[in-house]
Formats: C-alpha cells, structure tokens, sequence
C-alpha cells in the first residue's frame, strides 16, 4: 500500500549513490529498451533483473520514468487511475480495530453512509473491499503493534482522478481518526 496520491521523488545525488548512474543515464537506457512500449513490471522488473537494482529503486526509477515520458500523471498509475493511502496507530487489538471494519453497526457510527462490500477477508490482518458503487475498492491492513496496540493502512484504488484522489485521502484521513477516538473511547469504558 505504498502508493499515495502525491509521492515525491529522490533526489539526484539519491539515485546516483544508491545505483550507480544519475536518472538521466537511466532514461537513457530505457529509451534505448523502448520502455515506453512495455507495462510498468516489466520495465521494473528489467531494472532489477538486468540492472540488478532493489525493488524499491526499480519501482521508483518506473514511476520516474513514465511521468518523464507523460506516460503517467503525478499520483497516478499508468491505467490513468490513483490511489491513496491513509494510516493511523490505536490503543486497540488489531482484532478490535478489524472488528470496526466488518460489523455493519460499529463501522456506522465512525463511517456513517458508506457502503463497503466485503470482497475477502483475513481475521485481524486485511480485509478487501468494493466501495459503493463497485468502481473503487477500499484495501486495509492490521497489524499488531502490541496486545492492545494496532495499526490500520488503508488504500483507496482505482480512483478516477487527481481531485477525487485528494478528497478521499482527506476523508479517510478524517474517518479513521474518528475510528481511532471511537475505538478508544469503546475501550477506556470496557466490553460492550
């Protein structure tokens, strides 16, 4: 879930100390591959597989790549769809802050009016799900920090445009605090 509506790039001196060449000479190379005819893995992929970069450096020298080359807006994924991320850490069990997703009653009070419809889910680890209309989908991950601590990572895919990227990662941003300070307060008061 590491895409976000606007990422930043590394530096220059970044990508020349971590992979031997500046981004230009890595254009360069690319162009001669003809990698604005090829899908996003397979020009990461040859990045890691001929040029033996990290994955990390291989997705973002693509991304790079593909906006250079108007081959991707900022924010975007080269479908033309964006995706956002939103986070936040509670003081609850992953298993409780799971719980909040998938109990139709208890989501209602900190998402009131949304329609999530499950499409798979892992007991207290993911749960995947179609949102409203079935156009985006909604992903979110748990993760035990501790016994009553969590984490929730949320993505937001297939969004149509920059503008309704930046109005759910502000939503979600905002739903899932008031998750948080619900969960929390649920918590300080005891089994419900």
């Amino acid at each position: 879930m590491a895409s976000q509506a606007h990422r930043s790039s590394p530096s220059e001196q970044a990508v020349l100390e971590a992979t031997g060449r500046e981004r230009k000479q890595w254009f360069a190379l690319l162009d001669a591959w003809k990698a604005t005819t090829r899908t996003h893995r397979d020009i990461a992929a040859w990045l890691m597989g001929t040029h033996n970069l990290e994955n990390w450096w291989a997705q973002t020298l693509t991304v790079d790549y593909e906006r250079a080359r108007g081959l991707r807006q900022p924010g975007a994924k080269r479908d033309g769809t964006f995706s956002v991320t939103a986070g936040v850490t509670n003081g609850v069990s992953a298993k409780r802050a799971f719980e909040a997703f998938m109990e139709p009653k208890l989501r209602q009070r900190w998402l009131p009016g949304a329609t999530l419809q499950e499409r798979t889910s892992k007991p207290a680890r993911s749960a995947r799900f179609d949102w409203k209309d079935g156009a985006t989908r909604v992903n979110v991950g748990f993760t035990a920090k501790s016994p009553k601590k969590s984490q929730i990572a949320l993505q937001h895919e297939r969004l149509p445009n920059a503008k309704a990227a930046k109005e759910m990662q502000a939503f979600w941003r905002t739903h899932l605090e008031a998750l948080s300070a619900l969960l929390e307060i649920r918590h300080a008061m005891g089994p419900s």
